[in-house]
């Protein structure tokens, strides 16, 4: 099989922001130079927050100034509402993904937004974006992630419904990439397969991301799950670190080693050095101070490289 897959790498935002440690805008920025020598393409770089809320994302446009830009990579900066969307505006990022919440609960935890404030929200950026330039000389590309679609750590269980419906506004405003999130590691395969299906029908020309949480170890199964049902974007962190500070209980993303073995073991295509990518979760680990968790940084790949 050579059907290309493409990994976004979000360990430099979602990766380190539930870490104990706080790292300097420099390491961070060192984080992005090194997974992009291991071949990311698309990395959520930083994340446009409140310091006082996120401190382990403070220094935004400090890791952005150390990363100029360059053709062919694409940094992502998240942002909660219209204030972070105007920081990302003055800064070199070539994305901008705009966090939602499929639920009431989380939402207002999260940001302090109702789902209809931040579907408003959104709206409004997706209105003013016309006016809005980068410091890299162009408007950012937009995407949108909703998170806790498989379930919430307030509200509970999250129909299929209520996620295609708001799928279905959001790329009504014109939004090209929607990421379906399970941001407490709450689905299984079967689960992902009917949230796939719901949300290409509700929004059929729209490009489908799936991000998910190993929190309950089921990952990778619902990675497999994403693919089998014709997703072609996945987000993932090196060395399976993340989590969520408003989400009790959330732990680490999908490694993104351990996706690139999995997916390259059966011939998908995904453009990553699998051996790059587990010296750089070692090393982010040494960062962090503590092993990061993925099943490759601690096993390696297969078949082995002699030397």
């Amino acid at each position: 099989m050579s059907r290309p897959v493409t990994i976004v790498e979000v360990g430099p935002r979602d990766g380190l922001q539930n870490e104990k440690a706080v790292l300097e805008p420099a390491v961070r920025a060192d984080l992005v130079r090194r997974l992009e020598g291991a071949g990311a393409r698309r990395i959520e770089a930083v994340s446009f927050v409140h310091p006082k809320y996120v401190p382990q994302m403070a220094g935004a446009e400090e890791v952005m100034a150390a990363l100029p830009h360059q053709p062919g990579r694409s940094r992502i900066g998240l942002v909660l509402n219209g204030k972070g969307y105007d920081r990302a505006l003055g800064t070199a990022v070539d994305e901008v993904n705009v966090a939602m919440s499929a639920t009431d609960g989380f939402g207002l935890k999260n940001q302090g937004l109702s789902v209809d404030q931040q579907v408003q929200m959104l709206a409004d950026i997706v209105a003013g974006r016309a006016n809005g330039e980068s410091s890299s000389g162009g408007t950012p590309s937009l995407s949108a992630t909703l998170s806790c679609v498989w379930g919430c750590p307030f509200d509970g269980e999250v129909s299929v419904d209520q996620v295609a419906e708001l799928v279905g506004r959001i790329a009504a405003m014109g939004v090209a990439e929607i990421a379906l999130a399970d941001t407490i590691g709450v689905g299984n395969p079967w689960a992902v397969s009917r949230m796939v299906e719901a949300a290409r029908k509700a929004a059929p020309d729209t490009t489908l991301r799936l991000h998910f949480h190993d929190t309950r170890n089921t990952g990778l199964a619902n990675a497999y799950a994403g693919v089998e049902a014709g997703v072609d974007v996945l987000d993932a962190s090196a060395g399976g670190i993340g989590g969520c500070p408003f989400a009790p209980g959330a732990t680490g993303n999908i490694a993104t080693e351990d996706l690139v073995y999995m997916l390259e073991r059966e011939g998908f295509s995904t453009g990553y050095d699998l051996d790059a990518l587990i010296r750089t979760a070692r090393w982010i680990g040494e960062k962090i101070g503590r092993p990061a968790p993925s099943a490759l940084s601690r096993a390696g790949g297969w078949p082995k490289v002699r030397n």
